[in-house]
């Protein structure tokens, strides 16, 4: 397991004054990545977007420069290099079309990937706007039912720029790593000892057990499964709600949900051997995944369908 480390291209908007503010900078970051305290088996990923090394740090010295320039210490420019991998593709442009983030008004690919992957931002400290160690966004997202096209709220970014901010982010690491999975076979195989207030439909289990290792879509599961059962397990009466809890959730619309065709394929028999529908969903922010889900008493929740985000009256292609 590997925890990402995502670069945000805000903070060299406005370039130091000189050089010599520039390398100090570049020392403070390389100290905070330093001070982010993981498991000794978690390995720490520098994901940056193409143009990284062409990026400005101070007038007439670009980021490569400072990575070939002598007066910096060699270490620290390995360091940046030993955290890159070269197997790693560069940060697109666009992660998800059905999802768009807001900085300050400002669109933002680092923290849009960070908040997609649910990864850890990273700035230089070249303004005071970067001293916090979260970062509140604005996150539009299409809604497939077609009477309210557009969901738009606020979340908040995880972020470091500085050694301290690494503490203060201990605890989400520590949930973040303390399932350590491997494929979608072995969250079968455990569900009844990660997530014993869930319940699988049977059905489930051929969804999971095609989840391979390392494949983009298992973080995004076993992250949603793990508040499900969170959420699950805080549930004790009225009803069931995902509000304070970092889920996506939504239902379907009303031409869907009236679609006979549709509506069967959202039917799934229970472990109790009812057949029920399963409308409401969690969107995974990663890719075009939903996990159908139905509530069935405090502190009990059935598990329908983990997979592609399935058709829909009105769904875009």
């Amino acid at each position: 397991m590997e925890l990402e480390i995502v670069f945000n291209e805000l903070c060299l908007q406005t370039p130091s004054t000189d050089i010599n503010t520039a390398r100090q900078l570049m020392t403070d970051f390389i100290n905070t990545i330093l001070a982010i305290k993981t498991p000794s088996s978690i390995k720490k990923k520098l994901r940056t977007q193409s143009n990284f090394n062409n990026l400005q740090l101070a007038p007439n010295y670009l980021l490569v420069q400072w990575r070939n320039d002598p007066d910096v210490d060699i270490d620290a420019r390995r360091l940046i290099r030993s955290l890159q991998d070269k197997n790693d593709p560069p940060i697109p442009d666009i992660v998800d079309p059905e999802i768009q983030v807001i900085y300050q008004g400002q669109n933002t690919i680092g923290i849009y990937y960070a908040y997609v992957y649910n990864s850890l931002a990273i700035s230089l400290l070249s303004d005071p706007q970067w001293e916090a160690s979260s970062l509140e966004v604005q996150v539009t997202r299409i809604n497939e039912d077609e009477e309210d096209p557009l969901i738009i709220s606020n979340d908040i970014v995880k972020h470091v720029s500085c050694i301290t901010h690494g503490g203060e982010h201990t605890d989400w690491l520590e949930e973040r790593f303390k399932i350590n999975i491997e494929n979608g076979n072995e969250i079968w195989n455990r569900r009844e000892e990660l997530f014993f207030n869930l319940e699988f439909c049977d059905c489930v289990e051929k969804d999971l057990k095609d989840i391979r290792s390392g494949q983009n879509e298992l973080a995004g599961v076993c992250k949603t499964l793990n508040e499900l059962q969170k959420c699950c397990q805080n549930w004790t009466s009225e009803s069931f709600s995902v509000e304070g809890y970092s889920l996506d959730e939504s239902g379907e619309s009303k031409s869907t949900r009236n679609n006979n065709k549709y509506r069967k394929e959202r039917t799934f028999m229970c472990p109790d051997g009812e057949e029920r529908f399963f409308e409401r969903h969690i969107k995974l922010r990663s890719c075009n995944w939903r996990i159908h889900f139905f509530p069935l008493q405090p502190g009990k929740v059935i598990i329908g369908y983990i997979g592609r985000h399935l058709p829909t009256v009105n769904y875009r292609t």
